[in-house]
Order: C-alpha cells, then structure tokens, then sequence
C-alpha cells in the first residue's frame, strides 16, 4: 500500500474513538447529576449504590445520544470551506459514508452487541427527527427556559419525574456542555488533529 494511503486519518473512526474517550473522561453526566442532586436536596437518588450506577448508566447512553448527534450534524450538514472554495455541507453521499462508518466505529468501540447498535441507531434517529422539528418552529429561548431537546426530557423523566422542571433545567445545562464538547471534538476531526 502505498505511504499517503497509510498516512490517510480514518475520519470517521477518529471521532468514535474520541467520543468514546471523552464523554467519561470529561465526567459531564456524574457531575450533572451530583450537582442535581445537591442543588435540590434529592439525597435520596444517590442512596442504593446500584440504582445510582443503573441511572448513570442510562444518563450515560442518552448523553452519548446527543453528543453524537451534535457532532454529525457538525461534520455532516454545516458548511465548511476546503481550500478557497465557498464554504458547503458535506455532500449527501459522503455523509452518509461518514454516518455509517462512524457508526460501525462506535459500535466497536462501545462493544456493543448487533441489537444494541440497532437501538442506538433507532434512538439516534428518533433524536434528528426530533431535532429537525424542533428547528422548523425554532425560537430563541430565555435563559431560564429548558431547552426543547429530547436529551434534555429524556433525561428529566429518567433523573427525577416528580421534580420534572428542575430536571430539565439540569438536564439543559448538561445539554449545553455537551455540545460544546460535541463541538470541539467535531473541529479536531474536520482540521485533521484528532490526538
């Protein structure tokens, strides 16, 4: 094979790995959760050890969600200039390259079963139309709205249901960090610096 072939960066796979790596390691959902916790006096979540571990868990996956969907959204349907060219989105066809390989990547790199990759794509899905709704009767929302996000709801039911708007503003919070990390992974990728 030749050498440049070799030197090529595996897009796709990179922003896996780097999804993968960083969620955990930035720590955003046991922060959000603990700061929840203490900011509202709802002890009582973080009293059996394995409930708490289970809700992390689940909190987990949906902040993998939108993370995910942040950065494909990035990458995949926001203009970016190559060269001197005018800035455009990634064509149709290489985005969906890019989406399934990334998603191939992922799988891999969560070891996750087929029918756990089947969900996460479902649930992934259901987050774009959700999303995409959401962006055609877009609003500008004040600072102490909850943002109109399904990671945002999702997370509000599953961390307290009984307390449910302090939940979504926590969980919009987060949602805020999230993306910003979304973002940054996202720029690494597409500037060719992934680690």
């Amino acid at each position: 094979m030749p050498r440049e072939k070799q030197n090529v960066i595996d897009a796709p796979g990179e922003l896996a790995q780097s999804i993968s790596e960083a969620l955990p390691r930035e720590r955003i959902v046991p922060r959000f959760v603990d700061s929840y916790v203490v900011e509202n006096g709802r002890h009582a979540l973080q009293v059996h050890a394995t409930l708490y571990r289970e809700l992390l868990a689940l909190l987990q996956r949906e902040a993998l969600l939108a993370l995910t969907v942040r950065a494909l959204a990035i990458i995949c349907n926001e203009p970016h200039s190559t060269g001197k060219s005018k800035p455009r989105p990634m064509p149709r066809r290489d985005a969906t390259a890019f989406r399934r390989k990334f998603l191939a990547s992922l799988t891999r790199q969560q070891g996750w079963t087929a029918g756990d990759a089947l969900d996460f794509q479902r649930d992934l899905q259901m987050y774009e139309e959700l999303l995409s709704r959401a962006a055609a009767k877009h609003r500008n929302r004040k600072p102490f709205e909850a943002a109109d996000h399904p990671f945002v709801d999702r997370c509000a039911f599953l961390l307290d249901s009984s307390f449910m708007e302090n939940a979504r503003l926590a969980a919009s919070r987060a949602l805020t960090a999230i993306e910003q990390l979304a973002a940054s992974l996202a720029q690494e990728v597409l500037d060719g610096r992934v680690r």
